[in-house]
């Protein structure tokens, strides 16, 4: 990198001072400063360009790395799963084949496996509303809001009415 000292500095302002003049120096100088601060400006942004692209590439890595693990993984699990399932259907079939010979009369050697019961569904689409034991009429009458109100209408509704 270029080094600028002092007394280089001076040398080019006496030269840029006889060059071009009084009059003119403290433009020219303006002029140079502002391109000197889009030049850094420019650098500093290809700068944080390369940086952001080169955490990108790392952060895809990163990505690749974890998928591939998590891939793994899920395979060490199924894989697994599956064993553990295929030694329990063959234990559960070595006992059926027990109980067949000792006279039980139980299911069919073809079915092993007991029949789940049904999934839960819901009874209607009202299931959440609540049933009360209390007749609407007696809640009336108590004064027992049956229906939100805004506060508009309450005030609209308990006005006296004119004559």
């Amino acid at each position: 990198m270029i080094d600028f000292g002092f007394d280089k500095l001076a040398l080019i302002g006496a030269v840029a001072l006889i060059v071009i003049g009084p009059e003119k120096l403290p433009k020219v100088a303006r002029t140079v400063g502002t391109l000197l601060g889009k030049a850094r400006r420019y650098v500093a942004d290809v700068k944080a360009e390369v940086n952001r692209s080169i955490e990108l590439e790392e952060l895809q890595k990163m990505k690749s790395q974890f998928e591939t693990a998590a891939r793994d993984v899920e395979q060490t699990v199924t894989n697994d799963l599956n064993a553990a399932q295929q030694s329990f259907n063959d234990q559960f079939a070595e006992l059926g084949n027990g109980f067949g010979g000792s006279g039980y009369s139980g299911s069919s050697s073809a079915d092993p496996l007991p029949e789940l019961p049904p999934t839960y569904q819901r009874p209607n689409k009202r299931w959440r509303l609540k049933r009360s034991a209390v007749p609407r009429w007696y809640k009336q009458r108590a004064g027992v809001r049956g229906h939100v109100q805004s506060g508009a209408a309450r005030v609209a509704r308990h006005r006296p009415k004119k004559v």
